[in-house]
Parts: C-alpha cells; structure tokens; sequence
C-alpha cells in the first residue's frame, strides 16, 4: 500500500505541474469536477489507509563526534533537515548556503530546536551559480578547515524560468551539476586526507525523464524548464558513476540518492492554479515527504556503518537503488565528466 500511494503521488504531482499548460482549454465545470473527485479520492484513501512515509533513522548519540560535514543549501528544506540531525549526533556541520541571513536565521533555528547537547554550526556563504565563488569558498574551507569526513552535495533549484548562471549556464544545468562538479573537484584532496570520508549526491527520481543533449547542454536550442531540471538531475547519477571509478583505492567513498516527493520550498517557480491549490494541499499532505523524512537517506550515507566501503551506487529510502541503464552508461558518465571539466575551467 505504501508503494502504490507514492506511485498515486507522483501521478497527483505530474498531473498538477501539467495542469498549467492545459487549464486554459477545459471547461471549468469538467476542471472543478476532476478536481473535486480527485479531492474526495484522495481523502477516502488518507483517512481509510494511510501509510507512514517514511521510517526517522537512529543512530547513537555521538556517532558524528570529531567530524565535519559539509551541506551545500542547507538553509531550507531536506540540506536544512539534514544540518539539524547531524548536529545532533554532534558533527561539525559546514552549512554552505547562497544566503547568508537566511542561513543564519535557520542556524538559530536549528540550535534552538537541537538544544545544548550537540555538534557546532558554522555558516559559510557559497553561490554554485558563480564559478568565482565556488573558487572562493573552497580556498577558504581548506585553508581552515583541517579536515573534511563528508560533503553532502544537497543544493538545487527546481524548474526555474530560463536564466543563466554568472558564467552563461542555463540555470539549472549549472547549479545542479556543474557548481558541484566543482566543488567537489576541489575538495577532493581534503577529503582524500581526511579518509575514510565520504561524499554524497542528492539527485530525483525525475532523472528518468532526462537525456544528455552533448549539442545543447546549455539549452539555449530549445529549453523545457521540467525536462531540463531531469537533465541535470541524470547529470548527477553520472557523475557519481564516474566520480566512484576515478576515487577507488583513494579512501572517498561516492554515492546518490532520491529523496522522493518532498514538501519543500523547491518547487516555488510552478504556478498552481488558484482553485487546485486546495487540493494539491491535501495531496503535499497525502503523499509528499517531510523535510525531515526527506532527509533519512542523507543523514543514513552520511553514519551507516552498512554503507561504509560502499562506492558507486544510488539508495532510495536507506536501501540501494537500481538505476536505468541511461545513468550508469560508461561512455556518456566519462564525455560528461570531460565536457564538464573544459566548462568549469578544470582543464590543465
């Protein structure tokens, strides 16, 4: 039952995002009927049946003592969630976030609600739409920072109108993937020096519905704000892929993740139509994740000793993955990984 309610979630949410594009050309009785039958659908089946979500994870109370964890957005949503329980288990947590003020207000947040027994927060501002600052950051993590035992690559953005990053990349294509290809590049020597560490991607189930255009990375031929959030999504299945191949041997452990459907501030840019916000409310209740519940895979690939050694895979709910043949292809995983390099300036 709990998968087919996260199978109807994801069938509410596709029809909902679609609906935008087609409400101009139904009927409003037919359109307030479907609605009202989904609403009543969706009702009988939170009330008469509905499942957990999602299982929060346990783990001793000084697992993360002495280390350093690294969340890129960890401002808001699952990269905040994932701060507050790692602190928790008195990690050193990195919270690199393009805001600085919004990162300080969740950081105060975050020490109320955790309370005296726990890790240590430090606010660092980091802009994965701008190459400089990327450079910036990571000179100033390894020159402070002694060591570094996980960095967790969390930051996205979802759907956004066509827009460039300081550098020229479509928006989503150069802050989903290429700022963290970056950064990740550069902090490879200190989580080399640092190992056993570990790095983990957060990618989406919606990489099954991207292609890798090698003709038009940037989309600048043709740009489908949904499709090209899935581009960069299959992007960090790749590069995971080929991240655990170049790392083995080296102490780094690599691997991805999908959180699955969660209640966050992610999905801003979608316009809902005013009468189905009432029920697409009650379907983000329904079905969607919580933050917190989003971020059990992270905070589990970041302590689990059951992962410890594992490298090149994807887990989904703490279990592992299997993922299309379209985002463990070894030839597409290494001509991204060297497109990629020439883009960000990685080259020597």
């Amino acid at each position: 039952m709990f998968f087919s309610q996260r199978i109807l979630g994801a069938v509410v949410i596709l029809l909902l995002v679609s609906c935008q594009e087609y409400y101009n050309f139904m009927s409003a009785a037919v359109f307030f009927a479907a609605v009202l039958g989904g609403g009543f659908i969706i009702i009988a089946r939170c009330f008469f049946n509905r499942a957990s979500k999602s299982q929060i994870m346990s783990f001793s109370k000084g697992i993360m003592h002495g280390k350093t964890v690294l969340v890129t957005g960890a401002n808001s949503g699952i990269g905040k969630a994932t701060a507050g329980e790692l602190l928790k288990l008195h990690a050193r947590v990195i919270m690199a976030c393009r805001d600085k003020s919004t990162a300080e207000q969740a950081a105060t947040e975050l020490l109320q609600e955790v309370g005296p027994d726990r890790g240590e927060i430090v606010i660092k501002h980091l802009d994965l739409a701008s190459l400089k600052s990327v450079h910036n950051f990571c000179e100033e993590i390894i020159k402070e920072e002694s060591r570094l035992d996980v960095l967790i690559n969390n930051a996205g953005v979802f759907q956004c109108p066509y827009t460039k990053t300081e550098d020229g990349f479509e928006m989503q294509f150069g802050v989903n993937h290429l700022g963290h290809f970056l950064l990740t590049n550069l902090l490879l020597d200190l989580l080399k020096a640092s190992s056993p560490s570990r790095i983990i991607v957060v990618s989406s189930k919606l990489y099954k519905y991207g292609e890798i255009n090698f003709n038009d990375l940037n989309s600048e031929q043709n740009y489908n704000k949904g499709f090209a959030y899935s581009r960069s999504k299959l992007a960090n299945l790749l590069f995971t892929h080929e991240l655990a191949k170049c790392l083995e041997d080296a102490g780094v452990t690599v691997n991805s993740l999908t959180p699955g459907i969660v209640k966050t501030n992610l999905g801003r840019h979608i316009n809902i139509p005013f009468l189905v916000k009432p029920f697409f409310n009650l379907a983000t209740w329904a079905f969607f994740k919580t933050p917190l519940e989003g971020a059990q895979c992270s905070v589990y690939l970041a302590c689990s000793s059951d992962v410890e050694g594992v490298s090149g895979k994807c887990f989904a709910n703490c279990k592992e993955e299997e993922l299309l043949p379209k985002a463990t292809d070894d030839g597409v995983a290494k001509k991204l990984w060297d497109i990629s390099e020439v883009m960000v300036g990685l080259t020597k």
